[in-house]
């Protein structure tokens, strides 16, 4: 069965329209200034490279100090304070982002139900949500969003555009969405309250599986209850001979869950290491019992970021499952997720990712085992040759097993 590990105040998920997070304690500053002078130490003693980006971050400290008198000033000079390192995924959260972050956490959200993220200077869907508005208009893992309503997105940062995307219920928004060798195309959506799912047995295209096999999607690692969730899954499959686990479009969410998941089906050996600013090295190891040995196969594409690479890697590289579908995402850094004073907030990032082999899979992503394109034709013809291809593969070991037993 599986170790207990402690809960760790880190995140891992690509920076989206939901995130997953570990909240800090809130430390005290009673003005502006002090909001912006905190910021400042958090990220002179935390941030994962030691010269910010190559920069000076001593000439940030005191560059507003005659400028900050509201909290608002505070904000303006906070974000254009981070930008300068050019990190996506460190961001300021001002109470309004802070409480949006937070309930996602608490299950629900308003909004098309879709992850993006700020890749190579592009705004890109990362994965929609299943059973969203996004999903429902054909929104797919890898399209670029290059309007908002009208307004381009050059230039801009994930938390505005996420502003622009969120809305009221029952309120519409007009993507112009450019998919590869196609023409670009404006896809209006409707918002809706999001019910945040993490796990689905229900297969895509209602795909037919067999008996013998159990199918479990885990659309994300957000949940804190993600752990228990899966075992209770797991305990409901024990008269299956073989899982699919899906983490097709899963941006990824708390470390933690990655681990213990990990955990379920490893036999010991690294599961994750982490690499802090100061190159100190700390390595997840899973504990010598297992929750099953039965035959293991993992679906991954390009929506698949973070966590889900974690759990895959560490499946891959300890040769425990055989991974199918496309190259994954390829985030491979640690956030910390920080409560600051007058209920703002801020993701930092922290540390980098190894796999158990020691491979820094940032901006290159895990490369299937078995390589298959699920392409906009099969879309389409809503046929699931990924889902498939892992019925083929994990027949072959289901039956390679009961030899080797025998």
């Amino acid at each position: 069965m599986m170790k207990k590990t402690k809960t760790r105040n880190t995140i891992l998920g690509t920076i989206t329209l939901l995130l997953g997070l570990s909240l800090s304690l809130p430390v005290m500053a009673e003005t502006p200034q002090e909001l912006y002078d905190y910021v400042w130490r958090n990220v002179n003693a935390k941030y994962v490279d030691q010269t910010n980006n190559e920069q000076n971050w001593a000439r940030w400290r005191h560059k507003y100090d005659t400028a900050i008198k509201t909290p608002e000033d505070a904000y303006v000079a906070i974000a254009t304070m981070l930008a300068s390192l050019n990190d996506p995924y460190t961001r300021f959260l001002d109470p309004k982002e802070f409480a949006e972050e937070t309930s996602s956490i608490q299950g629900s959200l308003k909004g098309i139900g879709i992850q993006i993220a700020v890749k190579d200077g592009k705004l890109m869907v990362i994965a929609p949500l299943e059973g969203t508005p996004a999903e429902r208009a054909g929104i797919l893992a890898d399209d670029e969003i290059l309007e908002i309503d009208g307004i381009s997105t050059k230039g801009i940062t994930v938390d505005k555009a996420a502003d622009k995307i969120r809305g009221k219920e029952g309120t519409a928004v007009n993507l112009l969405i450019k998919r590869k060798d196609s023409a670009p195309k404006v896809y209006r959506v409707t918002r809706e309250n999001i019910e945040i799912k993490s796990i689905s047995q229900k297969t895509p295209f209602d795909t037919v599986v067999p008996e013998n096999m159990a199918y479990i999607k885990i659309s994300s690692f957000l949940s804190r209850n993600l752990t228990k969730e899966f075992t209770n899954v797991l305990a409901h499959s024990l008269d299956k001979e073989g899982y699919i686990l899906d983490l097709r479009s899963n941006p990824g969410g708390l470390l933690d869950n990655a681990i213990n998941i990990s955990d379920m089906f490893l036999p010991g050996g690294v599961i994750v290491s982490t690499v802090d600013r100061d190159g100190y090295k700390v390595s997840q190891r899973a504990a010598k019992t297992v929750y099953t040995n039965k035959p293991l196969v993992v679906l991954i594409n390009k929506g698949s970021a973070s966590a889900s690479e974690i759990l895959s890697g560490a499946l891959k590289d300890h040769r425990r499952a055989i991974i199918i579908g496309e190259k994954s995402f390829g985030k491979g850094l640690v956030q910390e997720v920080n409560h600051l004073p007058m209920n703002s907030g801020m993701n930092i990032t922290i540390q980098r990712y190894l796999t158990p082999n020691g491979s820094d899979i940032h901006k290159k992503g895990i490369t299937p085992d078995v390589v298959v394109e699920l392409t906009e034709e099969n879309v389409k013809n809503k046929d699931d040759v990924q889902l498939k291809k892992a019925i083929e593969v994990l027949d072959s070991m289901i039956k390679e097993q009961a030899v080797a037993v025998r």
